[in-house]
């Protein structure tokens, strides 16, 4: 399964209105509002949110992966998010950050999420990525950006 599989430009956040790591997560999992994959947006939001005071998900060069499972998607659902201007987030190198992928997976289904965290974090990991995602001016561009960097691996 590619990135693109599952994140459409409508999952995508250029323009936040929040200024910090809750209001910035909360947007971002609003853009589920109204989707028929969500049965339950209450239960996905207490899932990140508590995944998230466990330990910070932001993994550090300005990159956060907050993520969970529950069985209240159908399927497996993500958003992405660049923020203008990085946000504390506690991340493990004490630096801001400004580019957010959010990933839900079913709770049943533990070996497709863990493949596409593995594969989010790989391309991220990239600093040219960061740096194209980071200047990116569209939800389209973001998307081109992950198709390109997603065919480089094969199926993980």
């Amino acid at each position: 399964m590619k990135i693109t599989d599952i994140l459409k430009p409508e999952e995508i956040i250029i323009d936040f209105k929040g200024t910090n790591k809750l209001e910035i997560l909360n947007e971002m999992i609003d853009i589920f509002i109204g989707d028929s994959r969500v049965l339950d947006l209450d239960t996905v939001r207490t899932i990140v949110l508590e995944r998230e005071e466990i330990m910070s998900t932001g993994v550090g060069n300005g990159f956060a992966i907050p993520h969970g499972k529950t069985n209240m998607v159908t399927e497996m659902v993500a958003g992405f998010g660049l923020v203008k201007n990085p946000i504390e987030f506690d991340a493990l190198d004490g630096k801001p950050v400004n580019l957010i992928f959010l990933l839900i997976g079913q709770a049943d289904s533990v070996g497709p999420h863990l493949k596409m965290l593995s594969r989010i974090s790989r391309i991220m990991n990239q600093e040219n990525v960061r740096e194209k995602l980071t200047n990116a001016q569209s939800s389209e561009e973001i998307l081109q950006i992950f198709d390109e960097e997603d065919s480089k691996y094969l199926e993980l």
